[in-house]
């Protein structure tokens, strides 16, 4: 049995250390420095527990190896899991709190504030009725996000190494930063891990397995405007502002992430500043299907051409920039590592839920570097937000799931 205290233990001295990334940042990586505070925690506690060639690197890369104790020829494993929280929410001060035996009615997270995680807004809450709940105090994320996968990761280090009956191959781990801003693994090197296959512990609800995710792009586009005194600027002034929304009222309205699910892609405004005399705003475009991805960055560039013939050249500026793309591509001919997670998820009593991630991970990223890498679930809700939250008995399955698939590897 694995240890459920010492892994409440982790995830708690995790969440503490504040490892939020800065999408602000390119000139710099990691893209802030405190994410280096829980690598170096890593490397330290990995090494306590017998792991000892953990190391980071320059790049923050926390790696180390647990050695085969097999005779038999095993792939090389990986387990991997980043550090930093989401840019979104705030991460700093995060105090958790449990709800034990949840009974499945709202719970009230912040009454001051009146920040409450409705059972009516966020209907999956009654799958664990009877189960231990860590949340927040309705201030900021939890890190679940993805914390709980490090937990995860290093508790079922601690049994794999206190355990030597435990037959296994060769098992890699590693712990990536600034995944939350899409750099994740722009310096991982995949010779160095030397993994033959690995996972991600990445993803969400209990029992998620994901191979397939979507194909990613940033937009950015800069309304050039031109400001004149509003009591005399008829017919000379280009209002950057609504520019701006004559831009985004030209998107479907209905592909957005509040009106899509499953394999629906869809355009998602992130952030808008500006002025009359200038603007900018930022999109994210999601899709599954790499045609209809091809064709929503192009009608993007449609939207620009548009505007531009309307409102004289170089009034509306695009920049996109593609970020990672459908794993699918990299894992289905290699299967095994999907069926693989399958069977350990059943054999250790979860129901799989293999679904498409509306999301993406370094795993996805991975694949295409020539290390396939699909996504377990880590067991959280909510990411992002205040809302977050994470069921103790998801987190312990996890853990589970980790060790079976260990398991199965050196027993064919």
């Amino acid at each position: 049995m694995i240890n459920k205290q010492s892994l409440i233990d982790r995830f708690l001295r995790y969440v503490a250390i504040d490892t939020q990334s800065d999408d602000t940042v390119s000139d710099r990586f990691p893209s802030t420095e405190k994410q280096l505070v829980l690598s170096n925690l890593l490397v330290k506690e990995l090494k306590e527990l017998g792991v000892s060639d953990a190391t980071i690197d320059e790049f923050g890369y926390v790696m180390g190896t647990i050695p085969a104790n097999s005779t038999k020829k095993v792939p090389v494993i990986g387990f991997l899991a980043h550090v930093d929280t989401s840019p979104d929410m705030p991460g700093k001060n995060v105090k958790p709190r449990f709800v034990e035996s949840y009974d499945g009615s709202d719970i009230t997270l912040n009454a001051e504030k009146g920040v409450i995680l409705s059972a009516r807004e966020f209907p999956e809450l009654k799958e664990y009725t009877g189960q231990t709940l860590i949340v927040t105090d309705g201030t900021t994320l939890l890190g679940a996000d993805d914390k709980a996968g490090i937990a995860e990761i290093m508790t079922a280090v601690e049994y794999i190494t206190g355990n030597p009956t435990l037959r296994h191959g060769k098992i890699r781990i590693g712990f990536t930063v600034d995944e939350e801003v899409g750099r994740g693994v722009d310096h991982f090197d995949v010779k160095r891990f030397g993994a033959d296959y690995a996972y991600t512990l990445d993803g969400g609800a209990v029992g998620e397995l994901e191979f397939e995710n979507f194909n990613a792009a940033s937009a950015k586009i800069t309304i050039q405007g031109r400001n004149i005194h509003p009591g005399y600027a008829k017919d000379k002034m280009l209002n950057a502002i609504l520019i701006a929304q004559e831009f985004n009222s030209m998107l479907p309205p209905h592909e957005s992430p509040e009106h899509t699910e499953g394999y629906d892609g869809f355009y998602h405004i992130t952030k808008i500043e500006g002025t009359v005399e200038k603007a900018s705003f930022q999109y994210i475009i999601r899709d599954h299907d790499m045609r209809k991805f091809e064709r929503r960055k192009a009608y993007m560039e449609r939207v620009t051409r548009y505007l531009n013939s309307k409102y004289g050249d170089q009034t509306v500026t695009l920049e996109i920039n593609d970020q990672y793309y459908n794993m699918r591509e990299k894992v289905e001919p290699v299967y095994h590592v999907v069926q693989t997670a399958i069977e350990a998820m059943e054999k250790v009593g979860i129901k799989p839920k293999v679904r498409p991630i509306r999301g993406g991970t370094d795993g996805a990223r991975l694949s295409y570097m020539g290390l396939p890498c699909p996504n377990l679930f880590a067991g959280g809700e909510n990411f992002h937000g205040k809302h977050e939250y994470v069921p103790v008995e998801s987190m312990v399955k996890a853990t589970e799931t980790i060790l079976k698939i260990v398991e199965i590897y050196e027993s064919r």
